[in-house]
């Protein structure tokens, strides 16, 4: 097998073997690279608020990221995961991040610490900047499968955006005026 040969399935059921560009593979070790600091920070930051509604929204967030991550690992080594399988655990997954962002959004009182806005400023920020990349990298690739699956993880990107914005919002920390 070809260290940098792609395998898609055609309409017919079919196996042909896709050649990853350079450019292509490079895209993909960069967002490989973002997912790994998405995790990391995500990781980090549970252990560092004490919300436990956030701590939960960071964890949840961190353990989609490594399946972004796992996902990517798998193209470069020749796999186009299937996305059918992959969707209906996303959406399990999604339906319980978006009960914990529904749960911070309810949750009143004093307002959160300036140490958790400044978490939580930094991944929206992080998240605007990944979703950005998975957008540029989605037109470089020449197969429609690849770019579905890559077009999935910039989706959840998006929910990890619209996710951490409104925890912030109904904190006190996000004011779009």
């Amino acid at each position: 097998m070809h260290k940098n040969a792609v395998f898609s399935q055609n309409r017919d059921g079919g196996v042909f073997m896709i050649q990853l560009t350079q450019k292509e593979k490079t895209l993909l070790e960069d967002q490989k690279k973002h997912e790994q600091i998405c995790i990391e920070k995500y990781t980090n930051y549970a252990n560092q608020t004490q919300d436990p509604q956030l701590k939960q929204l960071f964890q949840a967030y961190a353990a989609q990221e490594q399946h972004h991550y796992d996902t990517i690992n798998q193209i470069l080594n020749g796999q186009v995961p299937n996305l059918n399988q992959g969707q209906q655990q996303s959406m399990a997954q999604q339906q319980n991040l978006a009960s914990a962002a529904q749960s911070a959004t309810n949750m009143q009182g004093a307002m959160a610490n300036q140490s958790d806005a400044s978490l939580l400023n930094d991944m929206l920020m992080t998240e605007k900047y990944v979703s950005s990349a998975y957008d540029t990298a989605i037109f470089e690739f020449t197969d429609s499968n690849i770019r579905q699956v890559l077009n999935h993880i910039q989706k959840e990107e998006q929910q990890h955006g619209e996710g951490l914005f409104n925890y912030m919002q109904s904190h006190g920390m996000y004011n779009p005026q």
